[in-house]
């Protein structure tokens, strides 16, 4: 057992590696959107780094400007990452009531499940539109390889990723997504994109059918892609994905043309 000392010591490391992310505000017309960047170990600005853009699950909303951190922050701070995959890191947070992606969902009394409606086809929600903006700014403002973008999320942010990718399709050299899905019907507009996807399949809250089903879609439509199941693993599988030690340098092979 950790003594209190012990405890305390290790909490404010972890405080001061987070810290290692400054914060900012994005502003769009009357709306905000808090995020954090993680610079790359000596920071050139005279150089162009790769961007990774990672959104938060549903639990990280807010306009703290710090649980968006709290699952993924510290990945992006171990010295292998840092040292091997120099990038600029960005972290966003979705408002309290918003949500990433455009979606409906319902309840069904015979399947005993939350079955969601994807609706990347229409109008943005007022996050993705900010997102979207914020992706604009970044892109102005750091000094960014516009070969080497990369998305990725989990859960809520998963869905975020599918949407993200299939509203900015040129955009995207590969993208992760945890535990999230979209409607197979708009993957042909996401193929230029490669994907590895995620998921456990115990997941009672998301239903894993929806990966596997995004997974087959892409593949049909041209794109590369690798799906991960894990067989034990419920909602919370972005342990388990944030642990594979092929995922950055994966990520880092791919490069729009």
């Amino acid at each position: 057992m950790l003594t209190p000392l012990l405890f305390f010591i290790i909490n404010v490391a972890y405080t001061q590696d987070l810290s290692l992310y400054t914060k900012h505000l994005f502003i769009q017309k009357n709306d905000t959107m808090p995020y954090r960047v993680l610079l790359p170990l000596n920071f050139n600005v005279h150089k162009k780094y790769p961007l990774i853009l990672f959104l938060h699950g549903s639990g990280e909303r807010g306009n703290d400007n710090e649980k968006q951190l709290i699952h993924g922050g510290g990945l992006f701070l171990k010295d292998s990452i840092r040292e091997n995959y120099p990038a600029i890191v960005v972290f966003p947070q979705c408002t309290a009531k918003g949500f990433w992606a455009n979606i409906g969902s319902h309840y069904d009394s015979v399947a005993k499940k939350r079955v969601i409606e994807f609706k990347g086809d229409k109008e943005p929600a007022k996050d993705m539109a900010l997102l979207s903006g914020l992706l604009k700014s970044l892109e102005k403002n750091y000094p960014l390889d516009k070969k080497k973008m990369y998305v990725g999320g989990l859960s809520m942010g998963g869905m975020g990723t599918f949407e993200l990718v299939l509203r900015k399709p040129k955009t995207f050299a590969a993208a992760f997504a945890i535990c999230g899905g979209a409607n197979p019907a708009t993957a042909k507009k996401m193929k230029k994109t490669a994907w590895w996807i995620f998921h456990g399949l115990k997941d009672n809250t998301v239903d894993p059918q929806l990966s596997k089903d995004m997974a087959d879609t892409l593949r049909m439509a041209g794109a590369e892609v690798k799906l991960t199941l894990y067989p034990e693993d419920g909602h919370n599988s972005w342990d388990d994905a944030f642990k594979e030690p092929e995922l950055f340098k994966w990520l880092f092979s791919h490069r729009k043309k």
